[in-house]
Formats: C-alpha cells, sequence, structure tokens
C-alpha cells in the first residue's frame, strides 16, 4: 500500500468515526449548520490536495527518501540506534510544527494565511481540514527543509504524517474526555479541549496551546493556557472578524489572506 492510500485510509477512517460520536455528543453548543459548514471546509482541504499535487513536484515522503539516499541531515552523523533515531526525528518534527505554528501567529503575513483556519467560528472535526492553499504550501516547504536538516526516513515521515493528520482531526472535534482522563492525557498529548482554547475568541486564549501532538511544547515555551475564562461549552469561538455567513463561503475564505 503507498503512502498517500495508507494517509487517505486513515483520514476517512478516523473523519466517519469522529463525525459520528461529535454528533451524538457534543461538547460545545455548536449552531445546527453542520452540513454547510463541512462542505466549505472539506472544499478547502480537496483544494488543498489539489494545490500541492499540481504545485509540489516532491511530498514529505519523497524529501525523505531523497535525504535517506545521500545520508544527509543531524541523525546520520551518530550511529543512533534505529527505535532511538525515529522518536527523536518524530520529536525533532513535532516541534518544529509547533515552532511553525507559533510563528505563524506572529508574523503578520503568515497571520493572514493561518487567519483563515482562525475564522471558523464553530470547532469541530471539518475544522482540522480548514486551511488556505498557500498556508499548506507553506507548511509543506518548511516540514521538507525541517526532513532534510534532521535526517528523517521516510517511514517515520510516514508515520508523522499519518500522526499530522489524525490529531487535525481529533484535536479540533467537538468532543470532551472526561475531567481525570483529561487532565492525564495532557501531560504527554493535546486534547481536544485544550485545543479548543487555542480557538477562543480572546486574543490572550488564542496565542496560546500551539502544539500539534505532544503538549510539553507550550509548557516548555511558557504558552500553555490550562483553562479558557468561560466555560468549555459555551466560550465563543473564531475571530471578532469575518463572522458573517458571506466571510464563510468557500471563495471568500480563499479570497480572505489578500484583503486588507
Amino acid at each position: 500500500m503507498s503512502a498517500a492510500v495508507l494517509r487517505l485510509s486513515f483520514f476517512f477512517g478516523i473523519l466517519c468515526v469522529l463525525g459520528v460520536v461529535e454528533r451524538a455528543w457534543p461538547r460545545h453548543a455548536a449552531p445546527p449548520d453542520r452540513l454547510r459548514r463541512w462542505r466549505v471546509n472539506l472544499g478547502l482541504g480537496v483544494i488543498d490536495v489539489v494545490c500541492v499535487r499540481l504545485l509540489m513536484p516532491w511530498l514529505a515522503v519523497d524529501a525523505a527518501m531523497w535525504v535517506e539516499q545521500r545520508q544527509w541531515g543531524l541523525l546520520h552523523m551518530v550511529p543512533f540506534p534505529p527505535i532511538a533515531r525515529g522518536v527523536l526525528a518524530f520529536v525533532a518534527l513535532d516541534f518544529v510544527i509547533y515552532a511553525q505554528h507559533r510563528l505563524m501567529h506572529r508574523i503578520p503575513i503568515l497571520w493572514r494565511l493561518h487567519r483563515v483556519h482562525h475564522t471558523d467560528v464553530v470547532l469541530d472535526t471539518s475544522t482540522g481540514v480548514r486551511f488556505h492553499p498557500l498556508e499548506t504550501l507553506a507548511s509543506l516547504g518548511i516540514k521538507m527543509g525541517a526532513i532534510a536538516l534532521i535526517g528523517a526516513t521516510p517511514a517515520i515521515v510516514i508515520v508523522f504524517e499519518i500522526a499530522l493528520n489524525a490529531f487535525s482531526l481529533l484535536t479540533h472535534a467537538n468532543i470532551g474526555l472526561p475531567v481525570r482522563v483529561d487532565r492525564a492525557a495532557r501531560l504527554l498529548i493535546v486534547t481536544p479541549d485544550m485545543h479548543r482554547i487555542h480557538h477562543s475568541i480572546r486574543r490572550e486564549e488564542h496565542d496560546t496551546n500551539f502544539a500539534f501532538h505532544l503538549s510539553c511544547w507550550d509548557r516548555l515555551c511558557r504558552s500553555y493556557t490550562a483553562q479558557p475564562r468561560a466555560s468549555q461549552a459555551t466560550m465563543p469561538l473564531g475571530l471578532t472578524r469575518f463572522r458573517d455567513a458571506a466571510a464563510q463561503r468557500l471563495f471568500s475564505l480563499l479570497r480572505q489572506p489578500f484583503e486588507r
């Protein structure tokens, strides 16, 4: 099975499961416009995939194969055991994604791209694919540079890509874990309640909790918020701008980064 088919299979499997679960047991009191939002968000995700396939000659796995053939990267300089090398590569790539996400909020031109993701006034698993194509292309370029620098193997890159897709769907899902389970899980990974704070309408809250997989980066880099001021079930989400129905249409989202 190719890496693309494997990723796609995991993606649709997780999307379907989370879609059913959050419909049955929603954590946040979202307005009843789910079908329209899913069409827009998944449509944006399809455009992302098409743009990557048409405009990028390589994908992350291709970059890893090229690096592996030439024995490039920091991890090739020291004879680590395969398991240790894989763990180090995964952790290093995860930190790169954290750092990139934080820069998306700090650099104005990058924020224009990333805010398309944050203008969703409702949060559910479909938000996990709501990214502007230019942000997706920029992220892929950064990821490939990190792969070359680290020396990650193709197998680890495939695992990381599957985890990245899975966690994007999971952490945006409109579900909640029991309090004790959530508290224990946050010691290692990002949970839906932890990431929902990142989508708060409050600037001081949405500029925290940047991590994707490992929650430790937010604690180590002092960007962690444990709980929002409002209740998880009723906290306002999104941005103060772009809240009307017209701004939530597919073509409006594609045009949004170029608006003043």
